[in-house]
């Protein structure tokens, strides 16, 4: 089995960690991990701006760039969505509208991947920590995915999961509306930094590194401490392989 890793903007340019983990994660279970280096931008910032016509030229370069791939695993639940959402913006080209629908059917995010392709659970990681979870917004309603990430979670040893409360709240991030809503996208961070704090916990998981890297700044900027996670990191951190019957048979 092979899988291309689609590692979006901000993981690429501010977060390589994360792939790594990803990698790590995915070869341990045999999984031949594959970097496509023509791949750039989802697309999704001048898609949301409005751009529609414009941002076909990248659209394009990432149905090629992933045209021969396996399957597709994407680090960021937002990017993996708008993946997705190509087909509909190739409705009227027969030709990418094709290939688009192909692309979206072998597109899965990391959480997704690991639970209903591999048909994992425990991949024998351990967190000894208190721990909330942040769901992004376009992999929650968009990609529609709502429960691997907690269902890999449940898993790792240590683990203590605490509820964030208004966890269906976007954190005031998406994308080019923190540049152009600047007041009411600090309004937003400032409500899910004090979510993030009345947990207690210790560490922010989430399966997008974009809104934890607006969180996270939120937290920076009051003086506020709090360790963020990508589910990936969490995944891969102290892995017992024994703890794993598919990894202690190999």
């Amino acid at each position: 089995m092979k899988a291309s890793l689609f590692t979006s903007c901000v993981v690429d340019a501010l977060f390589p960690n994360v792939p790594i983990a990803m990698t790590e994660v995915l070869e341990r279970f045999g999984v031949e991990v594959l970097l496509p280096e023509s791949q750039v931008c989802c697309g999704q910032p001048t898609l949301n701006s409005g751009y529609r016509k414009d941002s076909r030229k990248v659209l394009i370069n990432q149905i090629e760039a992933f045209k021969d791939a396996e399957y597709i695993v994407g680090a960021a639940g937002s990017c993996t969505a708008t993946f997705k959402e190509y087909a509909e913006l190739f409705k009227d080209d027969p030709q990418y509208r094709a290939l688009a629908e192909d692309l979206s059917k072998r597109t899965f995010e990391f959480t997704q991947f690991l639970h209903y392709e591999l048909g994992l659970t425990d991949v024998g990681a351990t967190l000894n920590a208190r721990a909330t979870y942040h769901r992004s917004c376009h992999m929650s309603r968009i990609l529609k995915e709502k429960q691997t990430p907690f269902i890999m979670m449940k898993y790792v040893k240590g683990l203590e999961y605490v509820e964030l409360p208004h966890i269906e709240n976007c954190c005031g991030f998406g994308g080019t509306f923190s540049v152009k809503e600047p007041l009411i996208s600090n309004a937003m961070v400032t409500e899910k930094m004090n979510d993030v704090i009345s947990t207690g916990a210790e560490v922010l998981i989430s399966a997008d590194m974009a809104c934890l890297m607006n969180i996270g700044g939120k937290f920076n900027r009051e003086g506020k401490k709090i360790k963020i996670m990508h589910i990936a990191e969490v995944l891969n951190h102290d892995v017992a392989e024994s703890r794993v019957p598919q990894l202690a048979r190999v």
